[in-house]
């Protein structure tokens, strides 16, 4: 018999998983997820200069850009997409947070290093599936997968898979451009490895929450996030 979960807890469990994930990938140095790659390149090149530009703030500033793009690829806006913006900001909060937190872990050894990058990518592959089954409008990055892998009528997993692969290249870019040639920052063979493998862990995540799992509204708040028209279908 499954279990019930809310769609509501489903989204705080996203959020603090995402967080803790990439805080644990960064702090094995081996390369962070291939999504917010770019944020964390742009939070290493400001905040030298600027102190109070912290990773949260890069992330969440990166992903307005972001929002409206998709907004300009779907030809449409909804009040659900400013809420994601509001995810994005809370998460943001949350990810500083869990810098601070995971500044006081010990990552002298490899065999550590690896710990954390296999435990920061599970984390963050768990906190992306749940974010999927909550109906609260998820961070861009989630959104961007969810809204046009649904327009263009693809998988979302392996819509999702070549959307961590174009970040991915984005992040080696941003590297070159920023830091110099071959002076990866941020981005290295773990960034690549995520990109590949991220997708297919997301998926099976999600199959083992649907088969243990039974997803419930438990407030009623759905239509404050669901702004869809007859127009829009």
């Amino acid at each position: 018999m499954k279990k019930k979960c809310s769609r509501e807890l489903a989204y705080v469990f996203g959020i603090v998983f995402v967080a803790l994930g990439v805080v644990l990938m960064e702090k094995a140095d081996f390369g962070v997820s291939m999504v917010v790659a770019p944020a964390y390149l742009l939070y290493r090149w400001l905040s030298p200069a600027w102190g109070f530009v912290s990773f949260g703030m890069a992330e969440y500033g990166l992903q307005a850009v972001l929002l409206l793009i998709m907004c300009l690829i779907l030809r449409r806006f909804r009040l659900s997409y400013l809420f994601s913006f509001i995810t994005a900001v809370i998460y943001g909060l949350v990810l500083d947070g869990f810098m601070a937190l995971g500044s006081l872990l010990p990552a002298d050894y490899l065999w550590q290093r690896a710990i954390w990058y296999v435990v920061g990518m599970l984390f963050c592959s768990a906190g992306v599936s749940a974010m999927f089954h909550t109906y609260i409008s998820p961070e861009a990055y989630e959104l961007f997968v969810k809204e046009l892998s649904g327009y263009f009528r693809v998988d979302i997993n392996r819509f999702k898979t070549g959307y961590d692969c174009v970040s991915a290249l984005i992040g080696v870019c941003m590297s070159f451009l920023i830091f110099g040639l071959w002076h990866f920052v941020g981005v290295s063979w773990g960034t690549v490895l995520c990109a590949l493998i991220n997708g297919t862990i997301i998926g099976r995540f999600s199959a083992f929450y649907e088969k243990h799992w039974s997803f419930y509204d438990r407030f009623p708040w759905r239509r404050f996030f669901e702004t869809e028209s007859a127009a829009d279908e």
